[in-house]
């Protein structure tokens, strides 16, 4: 469950759904804190007991929403249908992987040493500023130099501009061989197969909202558009 969504664990329930109950005593309890304690990285479910009668009751593991990739006994296992099993290691890898995205990942890595801001669109990041401010979504810094904007964006980590200030902000000169990923291709195929001939066919090199811009223009350069005028509206409506 740690390795799925969460959920309960209930002790003295029948596969039926009846609460028949089991004898808890302090050493049940112990038993399954010493369980738990197997568990990598250290699992902290929540755990009640609800007396029936006597010392008779049931026992209730509340299992959080999971936060990384569980083990048992070096192992790590996953639910599938009504079945405990060993995770498949391609499964392990896959999970593993988008964990570690959350803090490293590309963008956030430092760029190029032969990278400077000298490199990056200056208007851009100006608009992009202006924007945020804008919309309320930024306030304005108390000096307007790029190294001071990149650094309130998050884009300069320990005076080292990061990947991600070259592909939102990079400029065509000098960056296109030392990032050759920064590129759009767009096409139009004549018919509804990719197998088809092209139309027309283009590939793009820049930051993204170079390519956003592009790719926008590409996308309404082959867009038909059609126009109607509706009776009693002064501007006409653009379909």
């Amino acid at each position: 469950m740690l390795n799925g969504n969460g959920g309960y664990v209930l002790f003295g329930v029948d596969n039926s759904g009846s609460l028949v109950g089991q004898h808890i005593s302090a050493k049940t309890l112990e038993d399954i804190a010493n369980e738990i304690r197997r568990i990598e990285p250290p699992a902290f479910p929540g755990i009640e007991n609800v007396m029936l009668h006597g010392e008779t009751g049931i026992i209730i593991l509340q299992v959080p929403s999971p936060a990384g990739i569980y083990s048992y006994d070096g192992r790590a296992y996953m639910r599938q249908g009504p079945t405990t099993r060993i995770m498949p290691r391609e499964e392990l890898e896959r999970r593993l992987l988008e964990h570690l995205h959350s803090t490293r990942r590309w963008e956030n890595e430092p760029a190029a040493a032969a990278v400077s801001i000298a490199d990056l669109d200056a208007e851009e990041i100006h608009a992009t500023l202006t924007t945020a401010m804008r919309a309320g979504r930024m306030e304005a810094p108390r000096k307007m130099d790029i190294r001071t904007i990149l650094k309130g964006l998050g884009l300069i980590i320990d005076g080292r501009l990061l990947n991600a200030a070259i592909a939102l902000y990079g400029k065509r000169e000098r960056l296109e061989s030392i990032y050759p990923q920064f590129a759009l291709r767009v096409a139009r195929f004549r018919g509804q197969s990719r197998l088809a001939d092209y139309a027309d066919n283009r590939q793009f090199w820049g930051n993204a909202f170079d390519l956003l811009r592009r790719a926008e223009s590409f996308l309404l350069d082959h867009m038909p558009i059609a126009g109607q005028v509706i009776p009693g509206k002064m501007e006409r409506i653009d379909r």
